[in-house]
């Protein structure tokens, strides 16, 4: 790559060696790559998944609502591992022909229901269990503006000013401003809501809370990106306040280990089938083993 002013063919054509960090896992077709029969257990609900921003989203719901006594929400949790391309395997395409995590199945409804994309996941969950998400029409009109809210802003968080700025073979001046800028204004978007409410909803915790925090709660904690100086977080003190309330949850506490093969070996755990599994199954005593 070089600096130069790029002149795109008039048909693209795909080069392999593009696309710095993630070349090997992109590419332009849609499918799967090769026969691969996925893990199930015995819980309601089956996820697959990795402890991305996106697939963080599900875990934390999932805990809060065992958080709740809600024992219907089970659920067994095996890792997908997006860098060796698990994602391309045909039993994960058959649930998400989008091969992206994270990817759900219901098994309490009689056709076991899958779902991907993780704001249809945790309004699944919701309406499901009948909890974080308003019932009142106007309020459920906030929620839900902010769940897809974050839908539509975050590639931009990600795709674009994560991968420019963190990823990608070379630091280009054009990409990292332009996506930067955007970044900033979401940011301040979020913070000046924040200033009148408690959570994105109100004085209620939602499922706009939980689809927010993993990504912009995350960051103005320093933990996305390593880009919180760069960005100059801790000016947006509304929304540092709101990460900060919410990373104090117990369910976001244990929702974070989930699916997670990075980091601390403690905070690692890489399958989750029990409550047990936090105190007797991540990384750290596996090792120990």
């Amino acid at each position: 790559m070089s600096d130069k002013t790029y002149t795109p063919a008039k048909v693209w054509q795909w080069n392999s060696e593009s696309g710095g960090k993630f070349a090997n896992i992109n590419r332009p077709i849609s499918g799967a790559t090769h026969v691969k029969a996925l893990s199930k257990g015995k819980h309601p609900f089956q996820l697959y998944s990795l402890a991305t921003p996106n697939g963080v989203k599900v875990t934390v719901m999932l805990e809060e609502l065992l958080a709740l006594g809600i024992k219907e929400a089970e659920y067994d949790a095996y890792l997908i591992n997006i860098m060796e391309g698990d994602q391309f395997g045909s039993d994960f395409v058959a649930i998400n022909p989008n091969s992206k995590i994270p990817a759900l199945v219901d098994n309490s409804t009689d056709d076991n229901t899958p779902i991907f994309e993780s704001g249809a996941i945790l309004l699944h969950l919701a309406e499901k269990f009948d909890v974080f998400l308003p019932k009142e029409p106007a309020a459920k009109a906030q929620c839900l503006s902010w769940l897809f809210w974050q839908v539509g802003s975050g590639p931009f968080l990600g795709g674009g000013f994560g991968h420019f700025y963190a990823y990608a073979p070379e630091k280009f001046e054009y990409p990292i401003e332009r996506f930067t800028m955007e970044v900033k204004r979401q940011l301040d978007v979020l913070d000046k809501h924040l200033a009148d409410n408690q959570f994105m909803c109100g004085d209620d915790y939602t499922i706009a809370d939980m689809a927010i925090w993993p990504w912009y709660g995350v960051l103005v904690q320093g933990g996305l990106y390593e880009a919180a100086e760069f960005l100059d977080v801790k000016s947006y003190t509304n929304l540092v306040r709101w990460a900060d309330q919410i990373s104090q949850r117990e369910a976001v506490k244990r929702g974070i280990k989930v699916n997670r093969s990075w980091g601390e070996l403690d905070q690692q755990l890489h399958e989750r089938h029990d409550a047990s599994d936090f105190d007797l199954k991540t990384q750290d005593k596996i090792e120990q083993n």
